[in-house]
């Protein structure tokens, strides 16, 4: 049985402990006693969450085979000893995760040099300006690097908990408890934070219908005469509106969403480029290459290989989908 300790300290955020029903469930499933969760804080005792919910915590003590960080909303140096503790995790467990802003105190404590990382994208940048050791990556849902694993913020630490069962206990039982969680299985590590149509963020019922009706017909040529009938106005006014709302042109905008459909879509791994292409708007290979390389920098090739081996997969398999 694998012991999973997640530290905790008062001002945690309640979501975080969405991941112990993870293991729980992995437990259920299987009919076998797989995992042992245990919360921890320096001192032990009751913690409040920001919400003001209250748990007991054991105080630190044997290193678990797992030890499960988790930030605040607001991160803030941690104690020596807390620090300390965390030090010496990284040489004594198997692994060692920082969910959300937990990456701060993994860093704090230096498990984090000269790795790569992610933390929920709106303290990427503190992260990255206060250890600049590390290599922060602040689109990533989870980033593994060696026995040290970070997750993104809030939902993400699902996420992380599904890939730890995955590595346990095989993908079966990971998607299994993913189906009991009634969570997508799972997003992978190398999937974006961000989403196209929150980042445009449009204030008009009538754009964002637009908006929805582009992403749902990704196939059409979705030009400013199909989106404008969509949202009940006329090409010229729609333009206009359009550009005043969201900063893009209509053309603009749909070529982001064609790209995150199809970036979904390769780090799914189970459709070839062409497929992708045409599933997503791009017509064929090359206009979405060029695409790609405007906006990633990279052609589809080489984030798909990128993101397989994020995932570690072995490079033969990444490399026979292109």
């Amino acid at each position: 049985m694998r012991h999973i300790g997640f530290i905790m300290e008062d001002g945690f955020q309640i979501m975080a402990m969405a991941a112990s029903s993870a293991f729980e469930f992995a437990n259920i499933q299987s009919g076998e006693k797989l995992y042992r969760v245990s919360v921890m804080s320096e001192k032990g005792g009751p913690i409040r969450s920001t919400l003001g919910v209250r748990i007991d915590t054991e105080p630190l003590g044997d290193f678990p085979d797992t030890l499960m960080v988790v930030g605040e909303l607001r991160p803030r140096p941690s104690s020596p000893g807390l620090r300390a503790y965390i030090a010496e995790a990284g040489q004594k467990c198997r692994r060692v995760a920082g969910v959300c802003t937990g990456a701060f105190l993994l860093a704090e404590a230096g498990l984090l040099d000269g790795r790569s990382a992610t933390t929920h994208w709106a303290y990427a940048s503190d992260l990255q300006q206060r250890y600049p050791a590390v290599r922060v990556d602040d689109d990533r849902i989870f980033v593994s690097d060696g026995n040290v694993w970070t997750s993104a913020g809030m939902t993400a630490a699902i996420d992380l908990a599904l890939a730890l069962i995955e590595e346990d206990h095989g993908a079966e039982l990971s998607r299994a408890v993913a189906r009991r969680l009634v969570v997508y299985h799972r997003r992978p590590g190398g999937q974006s934070q961000f989403s196209a149509l929150l980042d445009l963020e449009p204030r008009s019922d009538r754009v964002r219908r637009a908006l929805t009706y582009a992403k749902e017909n990704l196939r059409n040529a979705l030009n400013v005469e199909e989106l404008a009938e969509a949202a009940s106005l006329s090409p010229r006014q729609f333009s206009r509106i359009f550009r005043d709302e969201t900063g893009q042109s209509p053309a603009k905008a749909v070529e982001r969403l064609r790209l995150e459909a199809a970036k979904a879509m390769l780090e799914e791994g189970r459709h070839s480029l062409d497929v992708v292409a045409r599933d997503t708007g791009f017509a064929d290979r090359d206009r979405m290459r060029r695409a790609f390389l405007r906006f990633f920098g990279q052609p589809p090739q080489s984030l798909r290989r990128s993101l397989r081996l994020i995932e570690g997969e072995p490079q033969e398999t990444a490399d026979s989908m292109s």
